[in-house]
């Protein structure tokens, strides 16, 4: 017998044909293997929480939102004496920039003429399922003495969202 060759089982298989037929997965293997791929990936998921993370970035663009718009309304005043733009006594939804019809609805286009403080109203993410018609999604009210509050109603996941200056 040669130094370089396995020894077989069979003495009539050659060295090769025994290597051969040792080669690749079972049936049972590569089950096995899916089956932890599997459950790596379901646990993976459920850590991830997708639909937690969409909520929270929706959340945070809401914050952001709301912050322009207030920061756009105190930026209008200070440009004239102090007055702000014509907001209600009563939490109401702003009107989107563009639209052809505001009723019921507050009208704060002066704050996007000339895209001076504004380009447009920023609008709430799932406003396509939120919003009034011709809406932001976004509602802002007025104290007697002049503190202005604008909030994000639809926000997610039991979260209150609004600015106060």
């Amino acid at each position: 017998m040669r130094k370089d060759t396995i020894p077989t089982k069979d003495p009539g298989r050659s060295p090769r044909t025994s290597i051969l037929s040792q080669r690749g997965f079972t049936f049972l293997e590569a089950l096995l293997v899916v089956a932890v791929i599997a459950i790596l990936v379901a646990i993976i998921v459920i850590a991830l929480n997708p639909g937690k993370q969409l909520g929270d970035s929706r959340n945070s663009q809401r914050q952001a939102d709301v912050n322009t718009i207030l920061h756009a309304i105190y930026q209008y005043a200070g440009d004239n004496n102090g007055k702000i733009p014509s907001i209600p006594l009563t939490a109401t939804e702003i009107c989107a920039t563009g639209s052809s019809s505001c009723n019921n609805l507050v009208d704060l286009s002066v704050l996007t003429t000339n895209e001076k403080y504004l380009t447009v109203i920023p609008k709430d993410p799932q406003c396509s399922t939120t919003c009034a018609t011709s809406g932001t999604g976004y509602k802002i009210v007025k104290t007697t003495n002049n503190q202005v509050t604008v909030s994000a109603p639809a926000a997610e996941q039991e979260k209150t969202i609004h600015a106060i200056h």
